[in-house]
């Protein structure tokens, strides 16, 4: 009968034992749920940013082709702005009422024409600031001239047109630009000073 306690305790301490046991494993479980929970949450957010490195680079390898097709006349088309210079400075120079040149003049308009459409065609824009407010973004200044009768920074003459190719400077216009006359109120002001 003595034995019956010894049996009590043991089946006692090893429910106990038992018990801190499947304590154990499911601290263990839970820890290692957590760890997993973890680690998939991670290896989501790797992914995620994956997906969206990859948009990143398409996106940008569409931007680099759609620049490269926009922009891929701009070395012909600017080799090409000579020849319309040409063109435009002989028909300046030649005499309209001259029945000698007059079939040759108007097959370079004609040609001048053609050359214009078809650079427009391309999204070759001529600039000619002529009368505009100077712009440093589209116009190069080649000399200042004093007038009177024209606000200060406006373009007065055009030496030499400039072009965009789609909305993108392929060569900035040549220009004159005015500045204010010595009798302005302008000159009076810094005499002053």
């Amino acid at each position: 009968m003595v034995d019956e306690p010894r049996q009590e305790l043991q089946d006692e301490e090893s429910a106990a034992d038992q018990a801190q046991g499947t304590v154990a494993v499911e601290e263990d479980l839970v820890a290692r749920i957590a760890s997993l929970e973890e680690q998939l949450a991670t290896a989501q957010d790797q992914a995620l940013r994956a997906a969206a490195d990859v948009q990143n680079a398409r996106r940008r390898a569409e931007q680099e082709v759609e620049k490269a097709h926009k922009f891929a006349l701009e070395r012909f088309a600017n080799d090409l702005l000579a020849v319309v210079d040409s063109l435009e400075r002989g028909l300046e120079l030649s005499n309209g009422e001259d029945p000698a040149i007059k079939p040759m003049r108007d097959g370079m308009e004609l040609t001048l024409k053609l050359f214009g459409d078809t650079l427009a065609r391309y999204q070759v824009v001529a600039v000619d600031p002529h009368g505009e407010p100077f712009n440093p973004e589209l116009h190069q200044a080649m000399t200042m001239e004093e007038r009177d009768n024209v606000e200060p920074n406006t373009v007065i003459k055009v030496f030499q047109k400039g072009y965009t190719i789609s909305g993108r400077l392929l060569r900035p216009a040549m220009v004159v630009v005015s500045k204010a006359g010595v009798g302005s109120a302008a000159g009076s002001i810094d005499e002053k000073a």
